[in-house]
């Protein structure tokens, strides 16, 4: 970002590693920001030569959309077209950079309903014609298949949720002082509704309204009972609505149109589950404004005819809202009505926040009338005390006094005063209307004021943070030393097999620059954790070990390399129960030319003695070909651009039925019905890899079709290799495997756990182009990647497990309180290499017990007779026998014992 002279930030777009932000969307379409294009954006989108002239008969459609509406789209477009690149002129994102840093254009021109007509007509806005300019395969597929204009509607409700969820947090703290509410039942129903909503939200909300009403004397009253205590249910479920479209607004932005070479987008719509997401969190904003409309209603009717009236004529009320939400319904489960259907949950917002302003300013005018009643019951006693010469007050007086007086929250009193000072206007009720509009205008994100009121309420609620009990983030973990001695025992187990095979170790970074992950993982690519803007590299937490593995391959020019490596990974995930988005993967990969079939022989029978020596129980190797996969969808009917996503789809085959899944090729990816039963029917088939072989060997039209025939010699080499190594027991041929990553190319497999175990645990394949994609030599590859946190589950739920957290071979017990003589001696079995540790107390029981409990198998115990006789007593626990032996020959004596017993 830049200042602009005109003190107007100035967000550029299109530069090395950037990305796009919500907020920066409504800061431009807003007018608060300028935009413009990075200088290497114009080297980078050459003027292309292959310009299409034809127009479509269509008639311009009149934009529906308000003017920050427009501009907002014209700013996701404008990213969508950088960041697209092929096929892309530099001439369309100077024209919309252009058209945005007007003060005024008549956006009503613009037609949004089809790529050509969008064209013609922001061409015919800066003095020009599509006839003229022409257009590109890639700026019409950009055009049609981006979603610019959804997303451009959702930024601006993703930059607004935020600052919409704190102000009707805080509007409604005040009602419940206002309406002197049972602040009491705010955390009780919610807590045990059972409705579905995110708990965690809810009992946050009710935590905050709890810090924020401490020391209150109004809250308690139990008035308003049922609309209280219905607040953290609301508010709860609008934060977690919140945050699903900010997940799937994060992504949509950055996300760029895939062209082919001859102008062609194979990019699947995202507008389905777009709508799904924004439907619910249009649901959770009705919900806010129908309980913020209740909770006004009372605070009018307490305050009199006059001010109710002007309420009722002047608020939007439940009839608007519920028209606005059966409105945004119905556009919902109609196709085509996309853009209108993200206008009116806009219109919506803006709805529910002006009754946010009409509630806010009846609890002010409320508490007001509290106060101002309470001083003039107090001028009243002063002027009676003064008549009757009365000089002392009694203490049951000071105390009613006391109980009378309007004391607020320490949170909503300085709510209270941030709102009044913004409204700078006097309690005259003539006055309401004015006070409502400023609010309104207030609550908007784009006023500077409203973001210092956001902070002081937000540090309000995070100064009591030290008093609650901490937590971890979800998906993550804790582990207790029972726990880390299974895991350091799986580990050694694991890195044995790997370096049996001459694997070498290596470690990369916990994080990538983002561009180095982007564009690997298909579909998965949303799970990529990224992480915040730091010296000017965009960087994101690894979500394999692959893709790092191939990185370094290519950079340090290697031909070859055999290696393993044990690391954390991350998926930005929203976790269920056993899944995580931090966990341990372990990965063994061998790159470089070798006999065909040979380096993936070797990891398949890598992967068994892994899952032998770690005993786990009964489990089986899927193992399939993506060459046959592509290979068998040809010959279904599926079009090669819809190659990686149908298999996305195969891929949940585990998960869902078969009819789910056609449902899906067919309904949200477009896939012929007929087509759909063929695959259908073709990924059925599993069974022992050289039967199933035998059976595809005579279909001529997987031996005719030039991928299934390539896939069908690999597999019949592996498998005879297997069977070589008596491993092939293990293996089962399905062709339902698909493995979602976007890189693999050869075999793919994944061990899973039979019966009740059940799940995946390990999988793999071969990638002979993904080293290639960092602009390097070609160095074909094939690894495996094993779970291990679902290894350590199992483990940790053994009965048969005998867990011992330490490795301690001797106890050091000195009775009494002589720390140097444990020092002394503990350390001459240091100096052996013998795993010791020492106690020195009183209590002898306390010795046993530490034994005991850690099971260690030897004591060696020093107390005053063994002192006195220069002699230590070694003490056996499993044989519960002990003996006395002189102090010179405890090291000699202690090792000899080890050698004996069975650690």
């Amino acid at each position: 970002m830049e200042n602009a002279g005109s003190n107007k930030v100035i967000i550029k777009i299109g530069g090395k590693g950037s990305t796009l932000s919500s907020w920066s969307v409504y800061a431009i379409a807003n007018g608060l920001s300028k935009v413009d294009i990075d200088s290497s954006v114009s080297s980078n989108l050459k003027s292309s030569e292959n310009l299409c002239y034809s127009l479509s008969g269509e008639k311009p459609v009149p934009n529906v959309l308000t003017l920050i509406e427009t501009r907002a789209c014209l700013v996701l477009l404008l990213n969508k077209l950088i960041i697209t690149q092929t096929g892309i002129r530099f001439l369309v994102p100077d024209l919309i950079c252009q058209t945005l840093n007007q003060e005024t254009f008549d956006f009503k021109t613009l037609d949004f309903s089809s790529a050509l007509g969008f064209l013609d007509s922001l061409f015919k806005l800066n003095g020009a014609t599509l006839e003229e300019e022409g257009y590109t395969l890639g700026e019409k597929n950009v055009l049609m298949k981006s979603g610019y204009v959804l997303d451009g509607i959702s930024a601006l409700l993703d930059s607004c949720s935020p600052s919409l969820s704190t102000v009707a947090d805080a509007v409604a703290l005040l009602s419940c002082e206002a309406l002197k509410a049972d602040a009491s039942v705010l955390a009780v129903r919610s807590l045990d509704s059972g409705n579905g909503f995110t708990i965690k939200d809810v009992a946050s909300v009710a935590r905050d309204f709890k810090v924020l009403l401490k020391g209150s004397n109004l809250v308690g009253e139990t008035k308003g009972c049922e609309l209280i205590s219905d607040i953290t249910e609301v508010h709860g479920s609008f934060r977690e609505s919140a945050k699903q479209i900010h997940s799937i607004t994060l992504v949509e932005l950055n996300t760029s149109v895939k062209i082919s070479k001859d102008g062609y987008s194979s990019s699947v719509g995202s507008e389905k589950p777009l709508v799904k997401t924004f439907l619910s969190f249009a649901m959770s904003v009705f919900d806010l404004g129908k309980s913020s409309f209740c909770r006004a209603g009372l605070l009018a009717n307490d305050a009199g005819s006059e001010v109710g009236g002007m309420f009722q004529s002047g608020c939007p009320d439940i009839e608007e809202l519920t028209d606005e939400i059966m409105l945004i319904t119905t556009l919902a489960a109609r196709d085509g009505n996309c853009v209108k259907f993200f206008h009116v949950i806009n219109n919506l917002v803006a709805t529910v926040r002006n009754i946010l302003a009409w509630e806010a300013v009846l609890a002010i005018h409320s508490l007001e009338r509290m106060e101002s009643l309470e001083r003039s019951q107090e001028l009243s006693v002063a002027s009676l005390s003064v008549e009757t010469n009365q000089v002392k007050e009694s203490p049951g007086e000071k105390s009613r006094e006391k109980n009378n007086k309007v004391v607020l929250g320490k949170g909503t009193v300085v709510i209270k005063q941030l709102l009044k000072d913004r409204l700078k206007t006097g309690g005259d009720p003539a006055l309401l209307n004015e006070w409502v509009h400023d609010l309104s205008l207030f609550f908007e994100p784009k006023d500077a004021e409203l973001h210092t009121f956001l902070k002081k309420v937000r540090e309000m609620v995070e100064t009591n943070e030290s008093r609650r009990v901490p937590k971890i983030p979800k998906g993550t973990g804790d582990y207790s030393k029972e726990q880390m001695a299974i895991r350091e025992r799986a580990f050694k187990i694991i890195e044995e097999v790997f370096k049996r095979h001459g694997a070498m170790a290596l470690d990369t970074p916990a994080f990538e620059l983002r561009e180095t992950l982007m564009g690997k993982y298909g579909e998965d690519s949303k799970l990529v954790f990224d992480l915040a803007d730091q010296g000017g590299e965009i960087c994101s937490l690894r979500y394999d070990l692959t893709v790092p593995f191939a990185r370094y391959v290519a950079m340090k020019k290697l031909s070859s390399f055999k290696r393993y490596q044990i690391g954390k990974v991350y998926r930005r995930d929203n976790p269920a129960p056993g899944r995580f988005r931090e966990f341990y993967q372990c990965d063994f990969d061998i790159a470089g030319q070798y006999c065909a079939m040979g380096p993936d022989f070797e990891v398949v029978k890598v992967l068994t003695e892994l899952l032998d020596e770690l005993n786990m129980g009964d489990y089986e190797i899927k193992l399939n070909h993506r060459k046959l996969l592509d290979g068998m969808l040809e010959i279904c009917g599926v079009p090669p651009e819809k190659f990686r996503t149908i298999c996305s789809s195969i891929d949940k085959l585990d998960k869902l039925q078969i009819e789910e899944i056609k449902k899906e090729m067919v309904e949200e990816k477009g896939l012929n019905a007929e087509v759909a039963d063929k695959i259908g029917a073709l990924v059925k088939k599993r069974g022992s890899p050289l039967e199933l072989m035998s059976e595809l060997k005579q279909d001529n039209q997987f031996l005719e079709n030039k991928e299934s025939s390539l896939a069908l010699k690999d597999l019949e080499i592996l498998f005879e290799l297997l069977e070589e190594s008596k491993c092939i027991d293990r293996v089962v041929f399905d062709l339902s495997l698909a493995r979602g990553l976007d890189y693999y190319t050869g075999v793919i497999f994944e061990a899973v756990f039979k019966g009740t175990k059940g799940g995946s645990i390990a999988g793999g394949g071969r990638y002979d182009n993904l080293i290639g994609m960092f602009g390097t030599e070609q160095v074909p590859a094939v690894g495996v990647s094993l779970g291990i946190e679902r290894v350590f589950h199992i483990m940790e739920n053994d009965p048969n497990q005998s867990i011992r957290a330490t490795e301690t071979e001797v106890l050091v017990s000195i009775f009494g309180d002589d720390l140097r003589q444990a020092v002394k001696l503990v350390s001459e079995l240091w100096g052996a290499k013998i795993k010791a540790e020492y106690l020195v107390h009183k209590r002898v029981q306390k010795h046993m017990n530490r034994a005991k409990e850690c099971r260690i198998p030897l004591m060696v115990i020093v107390g005053d007779q063994e002192r006195s006789a220069n002699q230590v007593r070694i003490k056996d626990m499993q044989a519960h026998e002990e003996e006395l032996v002189d102090r010179g020959s405890v090291v000699e004596e202690v090792q000899r014992r080890l050698n004996l017993i069975s650690l």
